[in-house]
């Protein structure tokens, strides 16, 4: 599975904008699905998860109630959509998927990766 996240780009703080996360010679339906992001000079922080039906989520202290993760199967995508931005949201953001099936906040437990998408929070 190959997956690539898009959306990414400047925002102005308390802004919204939707990520997205489409998988490519493979499917992300029976896969848990992470977002993950990293700021220049930091490691790759855990954002959302879901689980592979899309029933179960969660998310990173710092997003709650700010940021909804989802997933449509039929569209072999994963989305994040984020508001209510702020200065601190600026990262690249990635996104991950686990064959187990449901979504871990470590970076080790993913088993796909692909590149990120720079969201850029500034004024």
């Amino acid at each position: 599975v190959q997956l690539q996240a898009f959306g990414g780009g400047l925002v102005q703080p308390g802004g919204s904008v939707k990520l997205s996360c489409v998988a490519s010679r493979g499917a992300v339906s029976t896969l848990g699905m992470g977002w993950f992001r990293q700021a220049p000079g930091n490691v790759r922080d855990f954002v959302a998860g879901i689980n592979w039906s899309g029933r179960s989520t969660e998310y990173a202290d710092s997003v709650k109630g700010r940021f909804t993760i989802s997933r449509d199967n039929a569209k072999n995508t994963v989305y994040l959509q984020m508001n209510s931005v702020n200065p601190e949201d600026t990262a690249v953001y990635y996104c991950g998927g686990l064959r187990k099936g449901w979504s871990t906040p470590r970076v080790r437990d993913y088993d796909y990766w692909g590149p990120g998408t720079l969201v850029t929070v500034s004024s």
